[in-house]
């Protein structure tokens, strides 16, 4: 891999290599402008290039083989058909057994009865070394039988004492737990006899605080109660619930019946009187200037206005007016 930053070979013609790692800017600019003359050069051989002018209307162009040997050409690839026979196949001899090579020299031998071994002589030993471990198994049998009758004996004894132990054991226990029993049933029936009798001291206190608290406290209970109304009269409570609410009721609309018909009677005279009014002003002004005439006297108009006037007036009224 070569780097321009590690020095190769002799150190006299070396590079001198910038303090920083960005490219000259001089040189930048130069790499720039061949790289755009290159492209310029390439455009323009582009132009210069003659290229195939377009088909006419009406036709296309058509690639042309323009090789030196021509080529037939073929819609359908020629085939051809080839066979081949083998012959049959035949079964492979079977394999001959492998017998190694001899080495070395043949020599043959004579052993005589009783040369190498007599069966006689040899088998007592034999027999010796069999009887006698027969009868050392078997006597560690027997021995083995024995232990095993002593181990059984001595289990029996073990669970006899065990279970006559088990036995004390359970009735200490059983002892132990009957006095437990015993012990607890009479804490308890004192702790309940404390109790019942802390409950009636207890009730016996109650008792004569409330029968203390009870003998001012009824009295003047009732006397709240009879003050706030709690005991009644039926018949009080019933005139007062239902019957002067009746009667408050009719003597109101009773009221409202005698102010409504007191109303249509004032209007109804003060109608008969605006009337009377309206009428008998003419006659009025007429009776006033005969009275002028005859008596020579001022009255009035308030005088005039007044009903007893007009009634007069009225009443005095001539028939041939």
């Amino acid at each position: 891999m070569y780097d321009p930053r590690v020095v190769r070979g002799n150190t006299y013609a070396a590079k001198n290599l910038p303090l920083h790692s960005e490219p000259d800017p001089l040189e930048r600019h130069k790499q720039e402008e061949m790289k755009r003359r290159a492209k310029a050069r390439k455009r323009a051989a582009e132009k210069r290039r003659i290229k195939t002018p377009e088909p006419v209307e009406g036709r296309r162009h058509v690639e042309v083989q323009t090789d030196l040997y021509l080529e037939e050409l073929y819609d359908k690839v020629p085939e051809a058909i080839a066979a081949t026979q083998t012959d049959l196949f035949l079964d492979r001899a079977p394999s001959p057994l492998y017998i190694p090579q001899k080495s070395g020299i043949d020599a043959a031998t004579q052993i005589y009865d009783g040369e190498l071994f007599d069966f006689n002589f040899e088998v007592e030993p034999i027999l010796e070394v069999l009887v006698g471990k027969t009868l050392e198994q078997a006597l560690i049998e027997v021995m083995e039988e024995e232990e095993l009758e002593m181990l059984r004996k001595h289990q029996v004894e073990f669970e006899e004492k065990r279970n006559a132990e088990l036995a004390e054991v359970q009735r200490l226990e059983d002892a132990e737990r009957r006095r437990t029993d015993e012990k607890n049933r009479r804490i308890a029936e004192k702790l309940k006899l404390m109790e019942e009798k802390k409950e009636v001291a207890e009730k016996i206190a109650a008792r004569s605080f409330t029968n203390a608290y009870l003998s001012n406290l009824i009295p003047s209970v009732f006397e709240t109660l009879n003050d706030n109304g709690f005991f009644y009269d039926p018949r009080e409570t019933e005139i007062e619930n239902y019957f002067l609410p009746w009667l408050t009721h009719k003597s109101n609309n009773y009221v409202d019946k005698i102010r409504t018909s007191r109303l249509l009677l004032d209007h109804i005279i003060l109608d008969s009187i605006r009337q009377l009014n309206s009428i008998g002003r003419p006659i009025l002004r007429g009776l006033k200037e005969r009275k002028i005439k005859k008596q020579k006297k001022y009255v009035s108009r308030e005088d005039w206005m007044d009903p007893e006037m007009i009634f007069k007036c009225v009443e005095s009224k001539p028939s041939n007016y």
